[in-house]
Parts: C-alpha cells; structure tokens; sequence
C-alpha cells in the first residue's frame, strides 16, 4: 500500500517537513542553501547537490525543500523521484513508444527533485535523457535539486557532461552529526513522541552512538 503521508502528484511525503530537521554543523550548510534556494528557486544554487552517507538525513532535506515551495508558490510544479524510477519510466516509455510523453512529463515541471542519482552509473541512455532534461531546465530557469551517496567526481561510469552539469551549481557534503548535534537529534526524537527522559540518560546516549541519524533513532 502507498503511503498515505505521500502525495500522489508529487510524490512528496508531507512528514518531511523544516519543523522536524534538525540542523548542526554536519549540515548547517545544506540547510542554509536550501533556504536560498526556497526564497529564490530557479536562480540561486542551480543546481543543488547534496551528498553524503546513508541516514543522515538528504531525503528530509530535499523533500522538505519541496514542501516548503509548495507551500510558499502553490502555483509551482514540483516533483520528486529516485532515479531508479526516472531510469524506469524512461525505460518502460522507449519500449511503448512514449518517447515524448515523457519527455513532456518532466518538463513541464518548475522543480525536480532527483534523490540516489548514483544509481545513474553505467545507465548510458538514461544519462543521456537526464541531460537533456538538465539543459531544458536550466535553460528555463527551473530549479534542480540531486542527492547522492558521493560527490559527483567520484560516481563511476558518469559521463563527462553530466558530471559537469552536475557539479555546475552548489555542491554540499552532509557528515556526521557531532556530539551536540546527535543530543538534539536525541531529544527531538523522545519529544516528538511526548517521552520525558533524563538530561543525564541523552548525553549517555549521545556519547554512546555515533553514527548517522537513523541509526540514532
């Protein structure tokens, strides 16, 4: 069954929203370009790349970012997808000869937003569309927004021009959270579900677990 936190037309999950990020060092400056970019989409930080290890929080990121344009411009087209399903939607549209359909699909949109685009390695014709796609895009001043789980340089088997047009706007690494970072998490967590817990139990905690945030969770 879908989720019914998800919307149907965009594919953004209404959970993912800035009251319930937290920021910290790790992604201060994720966050901060996310909030340029809501202010002005299209024209600063175009695109937006952010990358990082699993669990730290880049869907949250992006999909907030999406929510929040939503909200801010209703008259905006935004959607969000994985790039397997972009890579599965191009491919099912080649095999029933809905090349342009597609094409109108996606382009028609004010925001895209493109999470694991690292699974693009070695999808030749797949990358070859996100490229075209990229350029009427940006050519139309439409904001674009990847994350991945590496740097763009370091995705294997990424052709030249993409990497290129990838690594052309803002660039942003979220890390680890730090120990002052992973007692807000902490404590979000046990407040979002009305658990009062000792100050002296958080820090033990915070101590305890490094990691990314789903794991602190």
């Amino acid at each position: 069954l879908r989720d019914l936190y998800i919307n149907p037309e965009d594919n953004l999950n209404s959970r993912y929203r800035f009251d319930s990020f937290i920021v910290g060092t790790f992604n201060e400056l994720a966050y901060a370009a996310s909030q340029a970019i809501i202010e002005s989409p299209g024209t600063k930080y175009n695109p937006f790349f952010v990358y990082g290890g699993t669990g730290l929080g880049k869907t949250h990121l992006l999909q907030a970012v999406g929510n929040s344009i939503k909200e801010k411009y209703p008259h905006k087209r935004v959607h969000y997808m994985t790039l397997e399903k972009f890579a599965n939607d191009f491919v099912n549209s080649m095999q029933g000869n809905r090349a342009n359909s597609f094409k109108e699909k996606y382009r028609k949109y004010d925001m895209i937003i493109m999470d694991d685009i690292q699974f693009i390695s070695g999808k030749d014709k797949t990358q070859e569309e996100l490229f075209h796609l990229f350029n009427t895009l940006y050519e139309n001043n439409k904001q674009i927004i990847f994350s991945s789980d590496k740097h763009p340089n370091f995705i294997q088997g990424l052709e030249e021009r993409l990497q290129s047009r990838f690594a052309s706007g803002m660039t942003v690494q979220i890390v680890e959270p730090d120990y002052e970072s992973r007692i807000a998490i902490i404590k979000a967590k046990f407040e979002s579900t009305n658990c009062i817990i000792e100050p002296e139990i958080i820090a033990y905690l915070a101590e305890s677990l490094e990691g990314n945030i789903r794991e602190l969770e």
